[in-house]
C-alpha cells in the first residue's frame, strides 16, 4: 500500500461510476502535478504534467484527461513520485518510468517514457515513490529501496546511492511502506513504525533530530494501522481512529492547531491531529495532509494555497477541515509536490469513490485534476472517463 506522497490512498458526487466496469478505479496516487490510477481491468491511466515522461505513454506531452500507460495490463498498485512513477504487477514484478537518477531501479540512469522492469524484484506487493528514491514492500515482509541515498534514504546502513534495489536493514515483518522527501518509514505487523534517513526536524519520530542510516522505532505509536510520509514529516493512523503526526509544521501539517514557521518548526515525537477519531487511512502531501474517515468522508489540513484542502477556500488550516460533498470515498491521495524544485506545480488531491469514479481538487495548471481543463478548483471535480 502506498499512502505517501505516497502510498495508500471532486465537485459534485457522481452516481453509478463508469459504465464500463473495467474502468472503475481501484487504487490511486498523486505525484508532482499529475496523478495515476489502477483500474479494475488492471490497466493504469495517468493524467497531468508529463515533462519527464512520467505518464508512461511514450511521450512527454501533458494531458488534462487520463491516458493509458504503455504495455501495462496486470497492475495491482501504482505510486506517483515527483518525476517518476512505479507500479506493482500481479506477477510481483515492479515497473517504473519517467526521470531516472537511479530511481527506476533498472541498473541505469537512463530516463524512460515507458515502463522498465526493476532489477531483482519478483515478489513485490506494494511500492512507494518519492523525490529521488523508491521502495517496494515484498511478500516476505522485507523492504527494498533504490535511488538516491545521501541521507540514508535506502536504509541499508550506508549513504551510497544505488540504481538497483538494496535491502533495508533489519525489517522482516513490514505490512506497508511510505517514502518521504529524504526519509522512509515502514509499518510493521505488530503496529509499530520504523523510519530511516534524514531527520532534520524530527521526521523519524524517535525523539531526536539525528539522521539514521538504518530503521529506528517511532516513539509512542505501537498501534498504528497506516503510515504516510512526505517533506520532513510523517503521520500515522492508530487503531483508535486518531491521527498522529511529527516533524515539519511550517504549514500546520501536524494538524494540532499550531503553525511554526521559524526556529525548530517541528515535533520530534508524535502529536495528535485535532478532532479526528474515526480515520482509517492517511495521505501526506508536500505541505498538506488528508485522512479518510470510516464514514466515507475526508478531512484535510495544512497548506491550502491552491485549494488542496477541498473545503471551497484557499485558506490554510492547522486543524482538519472537511472536503466538500464527498461522503462515499474509499481511498484518498495527496500530491507529492516538491515546490523547491518545480514551483509552477502546486498541490492537489484525489479520492476514489465507492462507485469507482475519481474526484480531484486543488491546483490544475498541468491538468492534474483530470477533467479536461486547466482550471483549478477548491472543491472536488470528477476525473473524465472513470
Amino acid at each position: 500500500m502506498n499512502l505517501g506522497g505516497s502510498t495508500s490512498t471532486g465537485g459534485t458526487l457522481s452516481s453509478g461510476g463508469s459504465a464500463n466496469p473495467m474502468l472503475a478505479a481501484k487504487s490511486i496516487s498523486v505525484g508532482d502535478g499529475y496523478a495515476c490510477a489502477v483500474l479494475s481491468g488492471r490497466s493504469i491511466q495517468c493524467w497531468g504534467a508529463n515533462g519527464s515522461g512520467k505518464l508512461g505513454n511514450g511521450t512527454t506531452t501533458s494531458s488534462s484527461v487520463p491516458i493509458a500507460v504503455s504495455g501495462t495490463s496486470d497492475a495491482v498498485a501504482v505510486a506517483a513520485g515527483n518525476n517518476h512513477t512505479c507500479a506493482v504487477l500481479a506477477s510481483g514484478f515492479v515497473q517504473c518510468w519517467g526521470a531516472n537518477g537511479g530511481y527506476l531501479g533498472d541498473g541505469t540512469t537512463t530516463s524512460s517514457t515507458v515502463p522498465v522492469t526493476v532489477s531483482g524484484i519478483t515478489n513485490a506487493i506494494a511500492v512507494t515513490a518519492a523525490l529521488d528514491h523508491t521502495c517496494a514492500l515484498l511478500s516476505n515482509g522485507s523492504v527494498k529501496c533504490w535511488g538516491f541515498n545521501g541521507g540514508g534514504d535506502l536504509g541499508d546502513g550506508t549513504t551510497t546511492s544505488s540504481t538497483v534495489p538494496v535491502t533495508v536493514s533489519g525489517i522482516t515483518n513490514a505490512i506497508a511502506v511510505t517514502a518521504g522527501d529524504s526519509h522512509t518509514c515502514a509499518l510493521l505487523s505488530g503496529g509499530s513504525v520504523q523510519c530511516w534517513g534524514a531527520n532534520i526536524v524530527g521526521e523519524l519520530g524517535d525523539g531526536t533530530t539525528a539522521r539514521s542510516l538504518v530503521p529506528v522505532t517511532v516513539s509512542g505509536s505501537p498501534n498504528a494501522i497506516a503510515v504516510a510520509a512526505n517533506y520532513r514529516y510523517t503521520c500515522v493512523v492508530l487503531n483508535d481512529g486518531t491521527v498522529h503526526c511529527w516533524g515539519h509544521n511550517g504549514d500546520g501539517q501536524l494538524g494540532n492547531g499550531t503553525v511554526n514557521r521559524a526556529g525548530c518548526y517541528c515535533s520530534v515525537e508524535p502529536g495528535t491531529a485535532s478532532g479526528i477519531t474515526n480515520a482509517t487511512a492517511v495521505t501526506a502531501g508536500y505541505t498538506d495532509v488528508c485522512a479518510l474517515m470510516s464514514n466515507g468522508s475526508i478531512q484535510c489540513w495544512g497548506d491550502n494555497s491552491a485549494g488542496q484542502l477541498g473545503d471551497g477556500t484557499t485558506t490554510d488550516s492547522p486543524v482538519p477541515v472537511r472536503v466538500s460533498a464527498i461522503t462515499n470515498a474509499i481511498a484518498v491521495a495527496a500530491s507529492n509536490v516538491n515546490s523547491t524544485l518545480n514551483s509552477v506545480l502546486e498541490g492537489s488531491a484525489c479520492a476514489i469513490l465507492d462507485s469507482g469514479s475519481v474526484q480531484c481538487w486543488g491546483a490544475n495548471n498541468a491538468g492534474q485534476l483530470g477533467n479536461g481543463t486547466t482550471t483549478s478548483s477548491s472543491v472536488p471535480v470528477t476525473v473524465s472517463g472513470f
